[in-house]
């Protein structure tokens, strides 16, 4: 089978809060064949993986962990839904809903940038750097309640946070020669430089719905990184 299957059919019980013993007795089998299959000891035929899907009401490529999605949907731009699409920010305190949107609109002005680069090694290092940090954020925030499932996740968390902190540097430091005008081998390089031409005049000018929002983030994190 794979490894993602072992972990995510634990999940899908533990998740609903069922036993071996009447999970086994529903797919009609036996409760140590089930351990087997949740340990990885054995591999199941596609019979029981479909009995499985149905059972949990999943799909096969989730359980085999193809896709993140339950119903095995694969995301497209289309169906990203827009940040605040669930009415969210209404129901949250002030302080996540400004911090929130602070960082959402220096994001609007960073990939317009990138946008302008032209260059797809640089937006992908840089989304991956991004997407990396709040993994590790959301992986801790989750850790929070020591009731939450950590069969949601292929790694540990000791192990994630480091090789997260590992895969973040690496992009850091291809986005960087990207930037620098010297790209590894395989990445291309920024198109026209000249189009990335800033100054906080142009800024407020060319982004005026954003600006203030990442001169606000500019200041805050010198100060968080500044002496104490």
């Amino acid at each position: 089978m794979n490894n993602d299957f072992p972990r995510i059919l634990t999940l899908l019980r533990k998740e609903k809060g069922t036993s071996q013993k009447s999970v086994a007795a529903e797919l009609g089998i036996s409760q140590a064949l089930l351990s087997h299959y949740e340990k990885g000891i054995r591999e199941c035929g596609l019979d029981f993986l479909v009995r499985c899907a149905d059972y949990y009401g999943v799909s096969c490529d989730y359980l085999l962990g193809r896709s993140p999605d339950r119903h095995g949907a694969t995301l497209t731009v289309e169906d990203i839904p827009e940040a605040d699409a669930e009415g969210g920010e209404s129901r949250m305190p002030l302080l996540p809903m400004l911090s929130k949107k602070l960082i959402a609109n220096s994001l609007n002005v960073l990939y317009s940038l990138l946008s302008k680069a032209e260059s797809k090694s640089l937006v992908g290092e840089v989304s991956s750097f991004l997407m990396l940090a709040v993994y590790r954020m959301f992986r801790l925030v989750y850790a929070v309640n020591a009731k939450n499932q950590e069969a949601m996740f292929s790694l540990s968390l000791p192990v994630a946070l480091r090789y997260a902190d590992g895969a973040m540097q690496v992009c850091e430091a291809n986005a960087q020669a990207i930037a620098a005008g010297t790209p590894q081998p395989g990445h291309d390089p920024v198109a026209e430089p000249e189009l990335l031409a800033l100054s906080t005049q142009s800024l407020g000018e060319e982004y005026p719905l954003w600006s203030s929002s990442l001169l606000n983030l500019i200041q805050n994190a010198e100060k968080r990184l500044g002496p104490k």
